[in-house]
């Protein structure tokens, strides 16, 4: 026999050392190490200084989600807040139903302008979900289109508050009292719907800026559509807003 199928004792020990280190999956790389990761202090080290992504998320979905992190805590303590000064004033506090109410024809009909609203914004919510949908298939136009029509949706809403606005204001609705009973109901009412009346106008603006640029085909040319998911996780934050205040302030 030769001497190439041949192997000593000693030699036949050092192949199957080696073995169990590639047989589990980790490579050796030429210094004797795990190429895939050190262990211990030494191996945290060396990932950090290698500014290594723990998830795979961009980093403009990250900063939306902090920033919708902070809004949550934002309006979790102006709703925190109204509750906490609709439970302990003694003065009666006004009826909802006949506040929000509308004449129409010879019929009364309550809540009837902010039930219109609420099912805008849902279906505003529908509408960006779709778009979303179309930007992940790269179909330009359906996405512009349908961004512009959530962005239509937003307008409208924010059309509808300034007319509730009016009307409350027309009759006598103040930061500082109105004509039905506890004067913090003008305070609340201003801040709460305001503040959000605030973000649905800016994302009518940003809905706007964004579905321009998917019609002239600037993600095309980036080779992404990750901004018109960025814009959906702003709008349905905003829906999702509503529906807690309309649960809340309305129906309370």
């Amino acid at each position: 026999m030769s001497e190439n199928t041949l192997t000593s004792p000693e030699e036949s020990n050092s192949e199957f050392e080696i073995l169990p280190a590639t047989a589990a999956g980790h490579p050796v790389n030429t210094a004797g190490e795990p190429s895939a990761a050190r262990a211990g202090l030494p191996g945290v080290v060396a990932d950090w200084s290698a500014d290594k992504q723990a998830f795979p998320v961009p980093w403009g979905k990250a900063m939306m989600w902090i920033f919708l992190l902070s809004d949550t805590f934002i309006f979790t303590c102006f709703l925190t807040s109204y509750m906490n000064v609709r439970i302990s004033t003694t003065v009666p506090w006004p009826n909802p139903s006949e506040v929000f109410a509308l004449n129409i024809g010879n019929a009364h009909i309550p809540l009837i302008l902010i039930a219109i609203m609420t099912m805008v914004l849902i279906t505003s919510s529908g509408t960006m979900a779709m778009a979303v949908n179309f930007g992940y298939r790269r179909h330009r136009a359906n996405t512009a289109a349908l961004m512009l029509i959530t962005a239509g949706f937003g307008a409208t809403f924010v059309g509808m508050q300034a007319f509730e606005w009016t009307k409350l204001i027309t009759e006598g609705v103040r930061p500082w009292g109105n004509p039905w009973g506890a004067p913090q109901f003008g305070s609340c009412f201003f801040m709460i719907t305001g503040f959000h009346g605030l973000h649905v106008s800016a994302g009518v603006v940003y809905l706007s800026v964004v579905a321009n640029r998917v019609w002239r085909g600037f993600y095309d040319r980036k080779g992404s559509y990750e901004t018109v998911e960025i814009t959906g996780l702003y709008w349905h934050f905003v829906d999702l807003v509503w529906v807690f205040i309309f649960a809340f302030f309305y129906l309370w």
